[in-house]
């Protein structure tokens, strides 16, 4: 397989992640080590750069939240050590915020190769904004990639956190924009025999919209 291939390539949902050895301003770190953790793994295209400050202080202020989560947030970029903690440090200063998390020292772009970061004709930096979203048994269950311009959305990433955390627990799916509280899709019938009607459906407390979508309050 040539380098560009390998740049390329990306992994797949619903398979396990890639794992990983790198080193981090936290010591050296093993993705399989998080195992029974939910993990972020966002990369960023550099270092003391405008919009990359403002999503490691967007990550940093909600880390809690992450964290009630059981998840694991890990950054990286391709920047060395040293840079990532003299910026981490500057954040600090400028923010009044502690980045809490291990940032990964990504220079020889194992990682960033390993899970498709490295898109030449978006980033002159190298690893471009990506975020992979790992659950507790080291599955990929979502992929996010973001443009040079435009910074990610912290809440929305929380949000599909939750969509995927509480589909794993009821067996449901969550429609668009939904948010915690909100009802869920009940699963469509796969044959003629479970199809229901809007009464029969009503009768067990659900919304019933069409024969194939009905949802559900939890």
């Amino acid at each position: 397989m040539s380098t560009t291939e390998q740049q390329t390539s990306l992994p797949q949902l619903n398979e396990f992640a890639p794992d990983f050895d790198a080193v981090s301003t936290q010591g050296k770190i093993k993705l399989s080590d998080f195992r029974d953790k939910w993990v972020v793994l966002f990369s960023h295209p550099s270092d003391f750069t405008p919009v990359c400050s403002t999503e490691f202080i967007g990550f940093a202020t909600r880390a809690a939240e992450f964290e009630k989560r059981n998840v694991q947030l890990i950054g990286l970029s391709i920047d060395s050590v040293h840079s990532h903690l003299a910026w981490l440090q500057d954040l600090e200063q400028v923010f009044g915020t502690k980045v809490p998390f291990p940032v990964i020292a990504d220079l020889d772009m194992k990682v960033s190769n390993l899970y498709g970061m490295i898109h030449p004709k978006a980033a002159t930096t190298a690893a471009v904004r990506a975020v992979f979203i790992i659950d507790d048994k080291g599955v990929l269950r979502a992929m996010l990639y973001y443009p040079m311009s435009a910074g990610r959305n912290i809440s929305e990433i929380l949000r599909l956190i939750d969509s995927l955390q509480t589909t794993d627990q009821y067996g449901n799916s969550t429609p668009a924009n939904w948010k915690p509280g909100d009802p869920v899709i009940v699963p469509a019938p796969t044959s003629a025999d479970h199809m229901e009607t809007k009464e029969e459906s009503e009768a067990k407390g659900l919304d019933y919209k069409t024969w194939y979508l009905r949802l559900k309050t939890l």
